[in-house]
């Protein structure tokens, strides 16, 4: 067994590809989360459904279009808030 010395700032630096990969994605979930909260407060409570009643299926069916449209907005670059989170850990790894 060996035992790999700990270095400063090793702990937070991402030190490969599939570490920078992970903290991309999950700075873009993080900002699809934000977009499709957004989204759900747009929206009004008392609205009606998709058929124009108050209905639980079309409830869930809306709230799932916002969160794939929110996620589908967050991969393709969304309100730059990923790219923001992934910056900002990059300048303080790199301290």
């Amino acid at each position: 067994m060996t035992v790999t010395p700990f270095a400063p700032g090793s702990a937070h630096a991402p030190n490969t590809k599939s570490e920078a990969k992970k903290i991309a994605d999950a700075a873009t979930q993080f900002e699809a989360l934000l977009i499709g909260q957004m989204l759900h407060s747009a929206r009004d409570p008392d609205e009606e459904g998709l058929m124009g009643t108050q209905d639980g299926p079309g409830a869930a069916l809306l709230d799932m279009g916002e969160q794939q449209f929110a996620q589908t907005l967050a991969n393709n670059g969304g309100l730059g808030i990923a790219k923001m989170v992934i910056a900002g850990l990059e300048s303080h790894a790199n301290r």
